[in-house]
């Protein structure tokens, strides 16, 4: 009996085992939608518009049109800017996950809608919050077209894909997968009970892979600003941002570049708006 209880739990075992190195190992198939994203323009009735090209975070969808937004979108757009709300996962024929979605498609997409006559095409700003944040630092930091960058609750690293397996990238640059800091077996536990920032932080533990996943911002051809609440409870925001600046710090960067570090959590900086008009009236004015 004591050999048969024996080998059953053997069993188990080894089952829980392999169980794990399938979800660890599993590569989901691409999405048949990879490389297409949703748009939403919005245009004030002056010429040569800055168009400001706006990203939300893990919700997914077209999150600059959404109500919570509606106020930022419209107080922009009266001081002359043309907003570009851009859902690049979880939107209407999108792919469903954040998983390794094309930058170069992104970027395709911007410069042929900044073709409106309307718009002045040498005068781009990306903004985005949270996976959003890390993202336009992504793309920023590859194409040499756009001017200013606005990162709020931004991260220092790409992150892997929201799926399941988390075993991909969230991005790819010419057809190939952006380097990513893995989603080590510990932060199961975290994950499952929605301790986002305890999972984030075990993540960031591997100073190794969180150097090769470090997004290369000094590439980036214009101003930055990153704004962050201390009080982050999704991920570590305040001190990656701080780790932003101290690369840039250390590869000389040229232009401009700020952290502010606001009181609030996540979404501070939506609440602290005011430093994002400051530094678009001085970094890509509409006259």
């Amino acid at each position: 009996m004591k050999k048969r209880t024996k080998r059953i739990l053997l069993i188990l075992a080894l089952a829980l085992i392999s169980g794990i190195v399938y979800i660890f190992t599993y590569v989901p198939n691409l999405s048949k939608q990879n490389g297409v994203v949703e748009t939403l323009l919005y245009l004030g009735d002056s010429e040569n518009q800055p168009l400001i090209v706006a990203f939300g975070g893990a919700e997914g969808g077209i999150d600059w049109h959404r109500n919570h937004m509606k106020s930022k979108r419209d107080s922009l757009i009266q001081k002359g800017y043309a907003i570009l709300a851009i859902g690049y996962f979880n939107a209407e024929g999108t792919p469903k996950n954040l998983d390794r979605i094309s930058l170069d498609a992104i970027s395709d997409t911007i410069m042929n809608i900044a073709k409106n006559p309307k718009i002045d095409e040498s005068k781009i700003a990306l903004i985005g919050g949270s996976r959003g944040g890390e993202l336009v630092l992504n793309l920023a930091s590859r194409f040499d077209h756009f001017n200013a960058v606005i990162a709020m609750s931004t991260s220092n690293v790409s992150f892997p894909a929201i799926t399941w397996s988390a075993n991909t990238s969230s991005w790819t640059y010419k057809g190939n997968e952006v380097p990513y800091l893995p989603a080590p077996l510990k932060i199961i536990g975290p994950a499952l009970k929605g301790d986002l920032f305890t999972a984030h932080k075990m993540m960031l533990e591997d100073k190794k892979a969180s150097k090769k996943a470090e997004i290369q911002v000094e590439n980036i051809n214009g101003a930055i600003l990153i704004l962050s609440g201390k009080n982050d409870d999704q991920w570590p925001a305040s001190e990656m941002s701080d780790q932003l600046i101290q690369r840039l710090e250390n590869k000389k960067f040229k232009h401009y570049y700020k952290h502010i570090k606001l009181d609030g959590g996540h979404i501070a900086p939506i609440e602290h708006f005011n430093f994002v008009y400051d530094f678009l009236d001085k970094h890509l004015p509409t006259k």
